[in-house]
This record gives C-alpha cells, structure tokens and sequence, in this order.
C-alpha cells in the first residue's frame, strides 16, 4: 500500500496547483479548437510543463498538435498519463476535455514532485493527444512506438454523468463511402442520368435492415457529406462516412465487411461505381481495462466517498469510443469515468457547460489525486506491478 507521506505529497502537491489548473481548464474551454487544430490548448500545455521542468517533445510522432512531457530521476518503471484537448463541432467541449487536460497536467505533476523527492525510481511522461474525436492521435502515438518506446503503464480519466470503470467501450472505425454516376437534366432526360445519391439512399437502407440482424451492442451511424449540387441535375457523385463500432475488434472486422457488402450492393443496383476507404490509420480499438490498477484505483475513490455500481450491472452498459483502447493494447492500461454532478450525456451542450463548473473541476481533482496514488503504487509495489502485467498478458476476455 501507498504511505501516508506518499499520498500527503501527491495531495498537497495537486491542492497547491489548483488555481493554475483552473485557469487552464477555463481558457482550453473558452478556446474550443477541434481535432488537429488544437494549437492554442497545445501551446498553453506545453510551455506550462517546460515551465515546471518537464523535458517536452513538440510535435510528436510527426502530429503538429502532440507532444510527449517526461520527467525522470533515473532507472525504473516508467508511468504515463494522457491529456486530451480538442472539441466538439458545434457542442465546443462537450466531452469535458478541458478536464482531462488538467487531469494528465495534475496527474503528472504530482508524480514528478514524487520523482523529485525520490519517494519513487523512475520516470513519468505526459502524452498530449489531440483529435481523439476525429482522427484519434493516441492511434499515430501508439504505431509510432512511443508509447512502448516510454512506459511501462498507461492511465487517464473521463469526465461522465456517473463514476464507472468496467463499461464497455467500444472498437470502432471510420468508412468513407463515395457514389460515380452520370449527370443529366432531372426534368428533360433522367433516364440517360445515374443518380449516386439513390445508391447512398439505398445503403442507408440497406444499413437500417442489417440492423435487425447483428448484436444489439453493434452500432451503425452515419451521414451524407456531399448529396448533390442541384435539385434538376441528376447527381454524378454522392458521398457518406459512416462509423462502424463493436464490443470488441474481432466483432468490428465482421460488421464492416457486412457494412462493405451494404454499400457495394447498392452500387450494384443502381448501377454507379463506388469507391469505400476505412480510416487509413485504422481502428480505434475497444478499451482493456487493467483489472489490477482498475480495483486498485476504486478504492482510492471510495476512500474519498465515491460509490460505484456493481461490476455485473456496469458491465451491461455500452459506451462510447476511445484511441484510449489503442494505448490498452499496447500496455497495461486504465480509462476510469469519474462523475461531475450533471445529468447531461457526454456530446451535449449541457455537458459541455457542465465541464466549466468549479465542482467539476474540484471532481477532476479528486480523481486526479486517486489516479495519482494508483501510479504511485505501481512504482512502488513489485507484487502489484507483476499483477498488473499478468492481467495485460492473460488478454482481454471475450
């Protein structure tokens, strides 16, 4: 277990820094800059963490708006933590990433003034990881190999409605549909025309009937980019993107052939061509939580008052997606839900509104100081550590 010293500096360290994570928090909220975009939230993180010591990588993995923030104080295991901070279009900060910013900030530095006052051997690193809602960085970070390259370990938090560990986050990937038929005039000559948005009209439907017969926890979703110019010219080309999302990646390589075969029919009955791309930096993998920090880190909350449902009945609940998942293939790694007194669902104006309250931020410091205390465990506690890697290589179940 973790001694008192050991957490009074963890909790007195992130208390002191309250103010400055605040303001933080509020101008990446007030700023809200969408995915690869993020050079305000990127350049306000950065020179805080070189101000306060950390060695910074600037633009890693070849990302303008990534970085990777370490400290050390010699050999040992190796800790890191992830800050998001991009928004939403139209929602601004709807999925609360202004907090997990100043979680990975908080988290990290309480770590460091750990390394500083060798209370633990190591080295601790901060990925920034920008467009998680759109072209998910931690995906470029993790092919990249800094993330095996750097730690051991890997954690972050999640602003949610409720406190959770064990939902199922589900894999997902990113289809790209495109329709090439041929033009003409609508009212005089239609039938020397071949319409692409009848064939992604028709995949639309196709889509709706596949519904019935896959696993209720699939998803499908999608919308139309382009769906002609003008309403008496027959469209020559139409196009879609579409998310495919399962409870795990095996399912997900099975739903988007059958999403594929959706689409490729369509073109077949209308006859245009099609052209289907998947995301080209592949699959936003499904979350395997690390049984080991993910208890571990649960009793930190409860010790603070938190209570959670059972297991069995978070289980049963199907989330959301992450490139978190990609980080919890690569190592061990945890994604808790922490709770900031709102009824409002992530992706919402009220959410994101809710993500700018000072209880929210004094929620995101409390976790903060719980994940904190699961990493110092981790630096600490060999048996712990062996634990937590025996769950990594006994795989995730299915």
């Amino acid at each position: 277990m973790v001694h008192n010293d050991i957490k009074t500096s963890i909790f007195q360290t992130i208390d002191a820094l309250d103010d400055q994570l605040r303001d933080i928090s509020l101008k990446i909220h007030d700023d809200p800059e969408l995915g690869s975009q993020e050079h305000h939230a990127y350049k306000l993180l950065t020179s805080y963490l070189e101000s306060q010591g950390f060695h910074v990588v600037h633009h890693a993995a070849g990302l303008e708006t990534a970085f990777i923030a370490e400290f050390s104080n010699g050999p040992g295991r190796r800790v890191g933590f992830c800050s998001e901070y991009d928004a939403l279009p139209g929602v601004g900060h709807g999925c609360g990433h202004n907090l997990i910013a100043i979680s990975g900030v908080a988290s990290a530095m309480a770590t460091k003034r750990l390394l500083e006052e060798n209370k633990i051997q190591g080295t601790v690193v901060l990925f920034g990881t920008p467009a998680e809602e759109s072209t998910s960085g931690k995906i470029t970070l993790v092919k990249s190999g800094e993330v095996n390259k750097r730690v051991d370990v890997a954690m972050m938090l999640h602003p949610f409605a409720q406190d959770g560990l064990f939902a199922r986050m589900l894999a997902l990937d990113t289809l790209e549909v495109e329709f090439h038929g041929k033009s003409s005039h609508a009212g005089m000559a239609p039938w020397n025309g071949i319409n692409a948005v009848d064939a992604i009209m028709q995949g639309f439907d196709n889509i709706a009937m596949l519904r019935q017969q896959i696993l209720p926890s699939n998803r499908m979703h999608g919308i139309i980019t382009n769906g002609g110019q003008a309403a008496n010219v027959i469209p020559a080309y139409a196009s879609a993107r579409f998310y495919a999302r399962s409870v795990t990646r095996d399912q997900l390589k099975d739903l988007k052939l059958r999403m594929e075969d959706c689409f490729k029919a369509a073109a077949k009955a209308t006859g245009c061509t099609y052209n289907l791309a998947w995301a080209p930096t592949g699959p936003v993998e499904d979350v395997f939580m690390n049984e080991s920090m993910a208890l571990y880190f649960k009793k930190q909350m409860e010790d603070q008052g938190i209570h959670y449902q059972p297991r069995s009945d978070e289980e049963q609940v199907v989330s959301g997606s992450t490139d978190m998942g990609n980080f919890s293939y690569a190592v061990p790694s945890i994604h808790p839900a922490y709770a900031i007194h709102t009824t409002a669902t992530n992706h919402t104006r009220e959410f994101a509104q809710a993500a700018s309250t000072q209880v929210a931020h004094q929620d995101t410091l409390r976790a903060s100081k719980c994940l904190s205390l699961t990493a110092a465990h981790v630096y600490l506690d060999d048996a712990f550590y062996q634990s937590v890697l025996a769950d990594f290589k006994k795989g995730k179940p299915q």
